[in-house]
Order: C-alpha cells, then structure tokens, then sequence
C-alpha cells in the first residue's frame, strides 16, 4: 500500500500531518483528563459557555443568510443606480476585524458617546429618562459579528447566481413563475451549496471568534479556554474545552454535507448570455439601496467614521517609535506566513496532483481542518504538541516551537492553509493537462514541471492567495498573542490592550491602519467576482 505513495504524494502526507499534529494533540492531552474534572466544569462554566456560543451562532447564522442573499440576489438580478458601486461596496466589512467593531460600537452607543449625547441635548433627556439597548450582551455581540461575517454568504451567493444559465429562469417565468416565485423555487436551490458553504464559513468564524466576545465579556468556548490555560494555569481542563469546541466545528461541518444527502443541483446548458435584469422604478431603486446600504453603514462607514472622530478627538498617546515597532512586527509576520503558508498549500496541491494512492488526498482534507479551527486552540495545541514531544522522546522543540516567531507561523501555517489552498487548487484546475504532458515527454521532474510551467501559469492565483493570508494574519489576534515571544506586539494585540483598558482613543489608530490593509483584497476580490460568470467578456 505505501509503496503506490511516490515522492510528491510522499510530501504532500507529512506536510498534511504536520499541520494536523496539533489538533490531534488537543484530543490526545484531552484524552487523560479524568472525569472528576470534566464534571466539575459540567456544573460550573459548561452550561454558560454552550448557552452563549449557541446564542451567537443562532443570531450571527439567520442575520447573515437572510443579509447575504437579499443583498447578492439585490445586485445580480436587477439593473438600477449605483449597482455598479454596491457591488463591491458591500465587500467592504470583509476588511474590519470583529473586535474593532465591538470597540467602536461600545464608543458611539456608550452614555458618553455621541448617539446618546444628541439624544440627550434633542430632547432634553437625564440620566433615567430613557431606556436605550446594552451593546454588551450576547444579542449585541452577535450582531457586532453578523456585521462583518455576511459578505461570506454575500460573496459565494452572487457569484453562484452569476454562474446560472438564463435558460432555466426564463423556463420558470414561462411555467407561471413569478420573479419572486423562481428565485425561491429555481435560483435558490440552485445556489444552495454555496449559501450553506457562506453560512458555515459565517458560524466557523463565530466559533473562532475571541476579541470581540471577550470584549463584551461574553463567555463562550475561546474565552473559556484562554482563560483556563493563561488565567488558572489548567492545561488539562484547556485542552477538554478545547476538545469539545474541535467536535462542535467537526459537528458543523458534518451537518452540512448530511443535510444535502443525495441533493444534487446542476445546470443543463452550455447557453450562458446576461443575466436579465429589469431596470427598477424609482421606489423600487430606492427600496434597493436601502438593502443593500444598511449592512454597509453598520458593518464599515459608520464603524471607520467613528476610528477616525476617535483618533481626531483624543490624538493618541502612540509614538513613532512605538507605532513603527507594531507596523514592522505585524508586516514581517504577515509577509512571513503568506510566504510559508502558500509554498506549502502548493507542494500539497501539487502532490495531490500528482499521487495516484488517494492518500495525499486525504492527507490535503485532513489539513483544511484548520481553518474552522480557533486560534486559541491551535495555539493550545501548538503548547501542548511541545510538552508531548518533550515528555516522550525529549525533542528540544519547546525552544523553537514555544513562544517564537516560528511557533506564530507554524500557527498561521494551521490557521490558514485553507485560505492558500483554495484560490491555488482553482488556479491550477484551469491549466490543461497537456502542458504537463507536453513538459514531461521533454525530460522534466515533476518539479521542473512546476518551476518552469505551472509558477508562471499561477501568478494571479499566487497573488490572490498571498493577499488573502496576508490579511488574515493581519487581523488575526488569539494565536499570536498566545504564541508570540516577550514583548513582541503587532497591530491588533495593541488595539485589543489598548481597548481592554479603555483607552479607545488609542486603540482607533492601530485598528484604522489594521482595516486599511484589509481595502486591497476586498476590492480585487470583487474585481474576481464580477468576472466570473461564463461567457463573461472584458
């Protein structure tokens, strides 16, 4: 059997394992815990973090679905004023971390802000006089996430109606559909793969989320478990939580694909032209940029206008010299893991490719396990792998692994492979088999095959893929702040101190610098988007 594994499907498997060592060692370590413990924490923090992650994830699922398609279905099948510019303008929340919206929606709705104080001189109102809704719970941390978690559902929606054919809507309409009738009976399920894929991207993120729920002091399974390892000093009762959160993520996803069952939605045609789409009346465009405005004004203009009244307000007390360190620190890393993350996402596609045994294809799923995994638990088990290698076999890789630059990228490498290895597998789908054919009858190694055809081949698809985990690890603030070495800062875990303390004025800067970063990808995301229906021209 292993001798069918060649080199390429060789490397593809220990590269796969390494990335799955940790989340196998969260199991592992929570394996010994014995039951008095897990008991203790059924009758003490286990019913409120299960009631508060359940509560998020019911109010960001709805919220999000319900945002995700009115606004995709608003902007692809209807011509008006504007769609051009909400098409990408509904991108923009992809580009604010969740935490720094919880800090600027605590400063614009706080009794001192600027939402109460001119409700307060309007109307001549006291302290009492009014009743006015805490931001602070778990309704309002769910929304705070629904804000910018929609454009998942957003995104992958759209471009799966992008993809229709017309000839399906036009046989609905002349079967007795009305507009509405074929979007539900026809467009919908037609896109419903990709709804429920952008749903379970939605509540993974959810799950993952740790600075916007602490925060808000919202209990949920991250914050349990940070506060468990880093607070108590418990690693075993760590890793437990940590286990349960791994099998709700590993629920979720089995889930979706139990509830498709047999389902299968296809399209058959090859015709593709423009998708119709009627030009609104003047209610009916209004009515649309009502839609479509609102998750935008709550999920990033309002939130970036209040950054830069902070940061106009009260200055900030961050020097140069301070500013320049966290910029510098938070851009090595995220040019360090979009360098190391995407070499490695394409040797496994690559050996995925070309093994024939189906195990570096497992070895790849087995893999993508990290991206609907937490930061803080990969971090834990990043912790934990360090402690079982030291205690059965005596590797010294607690100092490379523990609390070093190189334990805050192999965390990314976990993190975020998913994020390379999508955009990469595309790009690769799309280059024909015979200019590797071609190549190899003329002497190449499989690895002179990618140097010399596939790189120059896959350069947007690079591009796109090192952007995206740039990104990410930009916005990105349990795992480093767990795993980065003494008194190493970036960005986001100076705005998440700064805000934690409630010095908000100070946390704007770094978190206004931390969205602007994110901007670029939004808008060539979109770009992609736009371009992606078949047939599509210039």
């Amino acid at each position: 059997m292993w001798s069918r594994i060649g080199p390429t499907g060789l490397s593809a498997l220990i590269l796969a394992i390494l990335i799955a060592l940790p989340i196998l060692a969260v199991f592992v370590q929570a394996a010994g815990v014995s039951t008095d413990l897990w008991g203790h924490m059924a009758r003490t923090v286990l019913p409120g973090y299960i009631a508060n992650t359940l509560i998020l994830l019911g109010i960001v699922g709805v919220v999000t679905l319900v945002t995700g398609v009115a606004c995709a279905w608003t902007v692809t099948m209807h011509e008006f004023r504007g769609r051009g510019v909400l098409q990408w303008l509904l991108l923009l929340p992809l580009a604010m971390p969740a935490y720094v919206l919880a800090y600027t929606y605590t400063d614009f709705l706080q009794f001192a802000g600027p939402l109460q104080s001119f409700l307060r001189a309007s109307f001549g109102w006291r302290r009492g006089d009014y009743w006015f809704p805490e931001i602070h719970t778990a309704w309002g941390a769910g929304l705070v996430l629904s804000s910018v978690l929609y454009p998942y559902v957003y995104v992958l929606t759209r471009a799966a109606f992008l993809e229709q054919s017309v000839c399906v809507l036009e046989a609905s309409r002349m079967l007795g559909c009305s507009a509405f009738g074929a979007f539900r009976r026809v467009a919908l399920p037609l896109a419903r793969p990709a709804l429920v894929t952008g749903v379970g991207y939605a509540l993974m993120e959810t799950l993952a989320d740790f600075g916007a729920v602490r925060y808000f002091g919202i209990d949920t399974f991250t914050v349990g478990i940070y506060r468990t390892w880093f607070a108590l000093g418990d690693a075993a009762m760590a890793a437990q939580l940590a286990a349960v959160l791994l099998l709700v993520v590993l629920a979720l996803v089995g889930l979706e694909r139990l509830s498709r069952g047999r389902m299968r939605f296809h399209q058959t045609t090859g015709r593709y032209r423009a998708l119709p789409a009627p030009r609104l009346s003047a209610r009916g465009t209004v009515l649309a940029w009502i839609v479509c405005l609102t998750p935008i004004l709550f999920g990033f203009l309002l939130p970036g206008g209040v950054l830069i009244h902070m940061i106009l307000r009260g200055g900030t007390e961050l020097t140069l010299a301070r500013f320049t360190d966290l910029t510098v620190n938070t851009f090595i890393l995220g040019a360090s893991g979009a360098l190391l993350v995407v070499a490695v996402a394409l040797l496994v596609i690559h050996g995925v490719r070309h093994d024939r045994s189906g195990f570096a294809t497992g070895a790849a799923r087995l893999a993508s396990l990290g991206y609907a995994t937490p930061g803080t638990v990969i971090a834990v088990g990043i912790l934990i792998t360090v402690g079982l290698m030291r205690d059965w076999g005596g590797w010294p890789v607690g100092a490379l692994l523990g609390t070093t630059i190189v334990g805050i990228l192999y965390g990314y490498l976990i993190r975020f492979f998913v994020v390379a290895y999508g955009p990469l597998e595309s790009g690769f789908a799309k280059i024909g088999p015979n200019l590797e054919g071609a190549a190899r009858s003329l002497g190449h190694t499989p690895l002179q095959v990618l140097r010399r055809v596939h790189l120059p081949l896959l350069r947007p698809s690079l591009l796109s893929a090192a952007m995206l985990v740039f990104v990410d690890i930009t916005k990105e603030l349990p795992a480093t702040m767990i795993l980065r070495p003494f008194n190493f800062d970036t960005l986001a875990i100076e705005a998440f101190r700064m805000a934690s303390t409630e010095r908000l004025d100070d946390a704007a800067l770094p978190a206004l610098v931390i969205v602007l970063v994110g901007l670029a990808p939004v808008i060539y995301l979109s770009r992609t988007i736009a371009s992606s229906r078949p047939g599509h021209r210039g």
